[in-house]
């Protein structure tokens, strides 16, 4: 039986995905009510896990060491009592090859490598090369859905990342942000944040 994450753990995680975000965002990454996502982000900073912070017109919530702490305390408990360790594990190891591709994919999507071997940004003048790209991408969309299923079977809060990469894809031919922008739902951020979620999930040092 999947295993549903309590409140207060969706809470705190969706703030360790999103890295700097408004209470709005954390109610929206797990499809929260409004109220509940502000009970527990009180709860959250009257604990000191999280602190409220400003960069010009934008505030948001993010993790303190402490809070980082309990985020991974919370998610390693949750997974050994869940049993979903084995199911996580595996779906890690066949993610890793596809996370190189994607990395190179988002790569070409961004740089054109000069025949002198330097760098410039890409114009996406060459609607052949986008499109090279753009199938790779969709190839590695097909292949996040069984990944996706694999993980939702295990833990319900893994589920949407791969509606949320197909649907940055389909954006992608009239916004070529949606590849690889920030500040939005791209499919950089979206699988990015996957990958996060394994690994802090797994409790895996991303440095390491």
């Amino acid at each position: 039986m999947t295993h549903v994450s309590p409140s207060s753990l969706l809470a705190l995680h969706a703030i360790r995905l999103g890295g700097f975000v408004d209470t709005q965002a954390v109610a929206d990454r797990f499809g929260m009510p409004v109220g509940l996502a502000e009970s527990q982000v009180r709860e959250c900073r009257a604990r000191g896990w999280i602190s409220r912070y400003r960069f010009g017109p934008d505030a948001g919530w993010s993790l303190t060491e402490s809070g980082r702490a309990e985020n991974e305390r919370q998610l390693a408990a949750e997974l050994s009592a869940s049993g979903a360790t084995t199911v996580v594990e595996s779906v890690y190891r066949d993610f890793l090859p596809l996370n190189a591709r994607v990395v190179r994919a988002c790569t070409d999507w961004q740089l054109i490598v000069l025949p002198g071997g330097g760098l410039r940004d890409n114009d996406h003048a060459d609607a052949d090369r986008d499109h090279r790209v753009l199938d790779e991408l969709a190839f590695l969309a097909a292949e996040l859905v069984p990944l996706t299923d694999r993980l939702t079977s295990a833990l319900a809060r893994f589920s949407g990342y791969d509606t949320r990469f197909a649907a940055a894809l389909a954006a992608a031919p009239g916004r070529p942000e949606m590849i690889t922008g920030t500040g939005m739902d791209s499919a950089h951020r979206v699988w990015f944040e996957l990958h996060e979620d394994l690994i802090a999930t797994l409790g895996i040092d991303r440095g390491a």
